[in-house]
């Protein structure tokens, strides 16, 4: 009898907590709702193109393989390594004027990469698309952290569950983006690259008419200051350096996997549905395994789980490899590869994101953001390159995979303690 109350009132706290989950997104403000639909756009247009860009770079301008590894590189370098600078000016300008330019740069970028047919061009073109992002992502990912401590702080929940929807829009772009741009490379990759110039253009128009002008609680913050202290946070840049090896393997997906993806089966056809596997995986798992994580993992253990997940999906294709399999069998080491780095993924990225607020200086969220980013995007624009130029050395095959498998692992060693 004396445990039969208590057993009422667990199912009824397990009850009312599901109820709380699944009204998340009913819950949230007007404002979240439209940054996390923003990122589920901004991921669509990208990822009609980005996929395919490696094997145009290749095949269509002819660039050697170091080549396309620095053009990717510098793609990323000048996203995620200026990302500081659209954070900067996301804390002393407000979010509605950097995204806004960010847009206009955007589709300006994808237009040229279209007609773009030398190698000074297409790098040109590149670099214009990554520093779009490099202005409104910042904008967009500061204000979703900010307003997700504050929606904490309500009682709302968890702040990883509403980073966790925006990772899940974001991959829910990323899922179709990738499905449109194989449909429109039947036409050409000019085509593929005006479709995401036109999905961006939507963007504008919708966040010129929606986006507020001034957004409550948000302190514009004077240029300078941020910088000084934010060097001297080694907390902090020990986040952004594990962060980096994280975004460095993620970046495979689109310079080490084409590759191995042409090999096994003699064209880029089934990349497209690699990459549809990544974000179904995200789309459908995400807030699973973020409450999961939320229940039993702190910040940085959710981390360490994530890149020795990553290292492992590295270690899988090593694995295999030296057995040269190709056709439908030789694809599996591949798709092995893309879940675990998924799974990773999943659980590093909102991970990161929530840990920022906690390391980041009062008013420079954005500085802070930004900064994660652009040290992170250092790293990707070096281990391209050298990646690149792996795979142009005529080493052993496993070899590549295997270096890359000990950069997450041994980032785990960089994560910082909680404090």
């Amino acid at each position: 009898m004396t445990d039969r109350p208590a057993k009422v009132t667990k199912a009824t706290k397990e009850t009312k907590a599901t109820g709380r989950r699944t009204r998340t997104w009913a819950r949230l403000s007007p404002l979240l709702r439209l940054l996390i639909l923003t990122q589920l756009a901004f991921n669509l247009g990208f990822f009609a193109v980005l996929p395919f860009l490696a094997e145009h770079l290749g095949t269509a301008i002819g660039l050697a393989g170091w080549m396309v590894g620095l053009v990717l590189g510098l793609r990323t370098f000048s996203q995620q390594g200026l990302f500081v600078v659209g954070g900067a000016l996301a804390d002393r300008y407000g979010v509605r004027p950097v995204v806004l330019a960010g847009c206009v740069l955007r589709i300006a970028g994808f237009v040229w990469l279209g007609y773009a047919a030398q190698s000074w061009a297409v790098i040109g073109a590149v670099l214009l698309i990554g520093f779009a992002a490099a202005l409104f992502s910042p904008a967009v990912e500061s204000e979703v952290a900010r307003q997700a401590v504050l929606w904490e702080e309500a009682g709302g929940g968890s702040r990883t569950s509403v980073l966790a929807l925006f990772t899940v829009a974001g991959q829910a772009g990323a899922f179709v983006g990738p499905l449109l741009g194989a449909m429109l490379l039947e036409v050409d990759f000019r085509a593929v690259c005006l479709a995401g110039a036109g999905v961006f253009v939507l963007v504008l128009a919708g966040h010129f008419r929606l986006l507020p002008q001034h957004i409550p609680g948000r302190v514009r913050m004077r240029a300078r200051g941020g910088l000084r202290s934010l060097t001297r946070n080694g907390r902090f840049l020990a986040l952004c350096c594990a962060y980096g090896a994280y975004l460095l393997a993620y970046n495979q997906l689109y310079l080490i996997l084409p590759e191995e993806v042409e090999r096994t089966s003699g064209s880029q056809a089934p990349l497209a549905w690699l990459f549809a596997l990544s974000s179904l995986l995200v789309v459908t798992t995400q807030l699973p395994v973020t409450r999961w994580a939320a229940h039993r993992l702190d910040l940085r253990r959710s981390m360490r789980a994530g890149l020795l997940l990553i290292a492992g999906g590295f270690l899988v294709v090593a694995a295999t490899r030296p057995a040269g399999w190709s056709g439908t069998g030789g694809l599996l080491p591949a798709a092995g590869f893309v879940v675990l780095l998924t799974l990773g993924q999943m659980l590093v990225a909102p991970a990161a994101r929530a840990w920022v607020p906690d390391l980041a200086a009062e008013g420079r969220l954005g500085l802070y953001t930004g900064a994660m980013s652009s040290v992170s995007g250092l790293i990707v624009l070096i281990g391209s390159s050298a990646t690149g130029f792996l795979l142009d050395t005529g080493l052993p095959p496993a070899v590549p995979w295997l270096v890359l498998a000990t950069i997450p692992a041994a980032s785990v060693a960089l994560l910082p303690r909680r404090g």
